[in-house]
């Protein structure tokens, strides 16, 4: 019998890892603020750097121009580029990289500026007004306010802790723990209105339960969305009913009692003020003409444009003939200088990167932004738009993460515009046209007699869609189509 031997190895491998450098993340960190919070963020640094100054009007500023589409002979001028930004690390975008745009198609990019309305409050300013009415250390002020600007248009917190702490890190330089987060998050879900801050459907809910007074009701909304949620989902009452032993009479008031709560707290809290959350300062601005033609502009509001102060580096000149003393805080002046410049550059090339990713949207989804009609969507991924660019997906999630455009036909998030793909027999179409599809079939039903899933199916497939059961109901539950016994009227 051959002999067994347990022995333990050491094998050496290398790893080829790309390291950032602070002007890639701090680019990084200013294409994911909306125009809003960037602007919060410049007007601080103003304060905070004295190398940094406003530009007059007699300053020429330096726009980004729009972007360049390669022509012939381009090819070898975009490898050069390329190779001379892997030599240097330089982050700079290319904007001929966008290869795969036709010239007929390109939406014009036009530099003017758009004012938002003054008289209205931001969500997130909002919530920033209650940060004041609590105790809280500075640490954990920034954490808040970068926990703010992570909630998602509902309100909610869906990214996870980890992802924030590790964010926060590379975006801001600073450490701190998931624990020290959490914390602090504890805070943010007390801010009005109640469910803000929570990290999904269910606590959302259970954070509203906890404010109301103690009684017999709040035990049993607490116990229902605990224990029974995927039931109360579904709107199982009978099944709710005969669990917690309810009379009809007691059932049709817990179920009125659900109804009150608010799955969207941060719509609740625009609705409040009078004005869409996020109506506020849109980030894109896109027009359209009779002929046919779409342009948008990139929205500045009251973001101010930003020069290395002049005088700042004719202190720095004069240092040099004092004496060693004095020229001791010459490395804190020229740490200042970098900074400034840095920030400005990474303006700039905020600028160019957002110009790119809107004009590849509007490219591919250029019916919707002429007719308005959301089952005009084509399905679109992010990896296209990185495809279209030559970004990477990295960079194109924080553009259109929280930022907005306003359109003719209203202010929808960037993320509206992407779609999944459904496989139509071979035919790919956008999930988003199916279920626009499948909403005009139900809207325009009897309702004394509503459509089954299965007569939507069979609806569907009349009108040449191969929808099965199953998705039928996957889609309906996902906007929030009760089942045809609860549409009955």
């Amino acid at each position: 019998m051959a002999k067994q031997t347990i022995g333990q190895t050491e094998r050496q491998t290398q790893r080829q890892k790309q390291k950032l450098t602070p002007l890639q993340l701090l680019v990084g960190q200013m294409i994911e603020k909306p125009i809003d919070q960037l602007t919060d963020y410049v007007n601080q640094q103003l304060i905070d750097n004295p190398a940094l100054e406003i530009k007059t009007d007699e300053e020429e500023w330096d726009m980004p121009q729009e972007p360049d589409f390669p022509m012939e002979g381009d090819e070898e001028k975009k490898e050069d580029k390329k190779d001379d930004k892997e030599e240097t690390g330089d982050s700079d975008f290319d904007s001929s990289d966008m290869d795969s745009f036709d010239d007929n198609e390109l939406p014009v990019y036009e530099q003017k500026e758009y004012q938002d309305p003054s008289n209205t409050i931001s969500f997130y300013d909002s919530l920033r007004e209650q940060v004041g009415e609590i105790p809280l250390t500075e640490r954990q002020k920034t954490i808040m306010e970068y926990l703010i600007g992570s909630l998602d248009n509902d309100g909610l917190l869906r990214k996870d802790l980890y992802t924030i702490n590790d964010e926060m890190a590379i975006y801001q330089y600073f450490d701190t723990t998931v624990e020290e987060i959490a914390e602090v998050l504890k805070y943010l879900q007390q801010f009005d209105p109640a469910g803000i801050g929570a990290q999904n459907l269910q606590q959302c809910l259970l954070l509203q339960v906890e404010r109301r007074q103690d009684g017999r009701m709040k035990d049993l909304l607490r116990r229902i969305i605990t224990n029974y949620f995927d039931d109360l989902l579904k709107n199982h009452w009978n099944k709710l009913q005969q669990t917690l032993h309810l009379s009809e009479e007691e059932k049709e008031e817990v179920r009125n009692e659900v109804r009150k709560l608010n799955p969207k707290p941060g719509a609740a809290l625009g609705e409040a003020q009078g004005v869409n959350i996020h109506q506020v300062t849109p980030d894109f601005i896109i027009e359209t003409t009779d002929d046919g033609q779409v342009s948008f502009t990139l929205n500045r509001g009251r973001l101010p444009d930003l020069m290395v102060s002049e005088s700042y580096l004719e202190t720095i000149g004069n240092l040099r003939n004092l004496s060693t003393r004095d020229k001791e805080i010459l490395p804190l002046l020229r740490r200042d200088i970098n900074n400034a410049r840095m920030l400005i550059d990474a303006l700039q090339q905020r600028q160019v990167t957002l110009i790119k990713t809107m004009a590849a949207i509007i490219r591919r989804q250029k019916k919707f932004f002429l007719d308005g009609d959301e089952a005009d969507l084509k399905p679109m991924a992010l990896k296209d738009i990185a495809t279209d660019t030559g970004l990477d997906i990295a960079t194109i999630s924080r553009v259109t993460n929280e930022k907005y455009a306003e359109t003719h036909w209203g202010i929808f998030r960037l993320r509206f515009f992407f779609s999944d793909r459904y496989d139509n027999d071979g035919d790919a179409v956008s999930t988003r046209k199916v279920k626009s599809i499948m909403r005009d079939i139900i809207d325009n039903e009897d309702k004394s007699h509503p459509l089954t899933d299965a007569q939507i199916e069979e609806e569907m497939r009349r009108r040449g869609y191969q929808t099965k059961r199953r998705t039928i109901v996957k889609y309906r539950e996902q906007m929030n189509i009760p089942k045809s016994s609860l549409r009955k009227q």
